[in-house]
This record gives structure tokens, sequence and C-alpha cells, in this order.
């Protein structure tokens, strides 16, 4: 996990207490993060091949090696670091959060 406080300074205490609720529950939070992406990945905007399109009905996504990364502001994101999906390539596929819901997913390729 990384916490990020831009500029660079302590961490106030409620972020902290926020970094903590997400490590501590981290494995519940990818579960969501892989069932979003499920979903989500779907549609047409992220143009998946039929091929992909396929992987998303496996029972195990293609998502591997999450990490998290908290901001100071408490907003957060689960980032699949690797990930067979064209999207993902080469830096993976980020999942935001708003609290403990999933509410975006986007693909790091940056073509």
């Amino acid at each position: 996990m990384s916490l990020v406080i831009e500029p660079a300074a302590p961490p106030e205490e409620a972020t902290l207490h926020f970094a903590h609720d997400v490590v501590s529950r981290f494995d519940v939070f990818v579960e969501q993060a892989l069932e979003y992406c499920r979903t989500r990945l779907r549609e047409p905007r992220f143009e998946l091949t039929p091929e992909e399109l396929s992987w998303l009905d496996l029972p195990e996504l293609p998502l591997a090696v999450p990490d998290a990364t908290v901001w100071a502001d408490r907003t957060w994101a689960i980032r699949f670091a690797e990930s067979r999906l064209r999207l993902a390539d080469p830096y993976g596929i980020l999942v935001t959060f708003n609290g403990t819901q999933p509410v975006d997913v986007e693909g790091l390729d940056y073509e």
C-alpha cells in the first residue's frame, strides 16, 4: 500500500486510520474490485476483444498483483499491476473507490 501526501508532510491521524481500514479489509476490497471489473469491463468503451470478454466469465479474472494507494484526501484505489487485457498494458488496471464502494475503472495503458 502507498500513502500519498502532496506536498510531503506527516499524515493526519484521520488519514492513517482510513489507511488502516483499507489494509485491514484489503481482501474484501479486492474481491469487490474484481466483481466490479467483471461487470464494468463489458462496456463497449473498453473495446475488449471477444476473447478478452470471454475471460470475464472465468472463475478467476486475469487481474493480479493488487496494490492500494490512499491519498491524503482519503480517496483511494486498487491497481491490478498484472493482466492479460490489452487495456492494462503496461501499467495495469485501476479501480477507484468512494469510501467502501468501487466507482470507476480504467486501463492504465497511457497510449
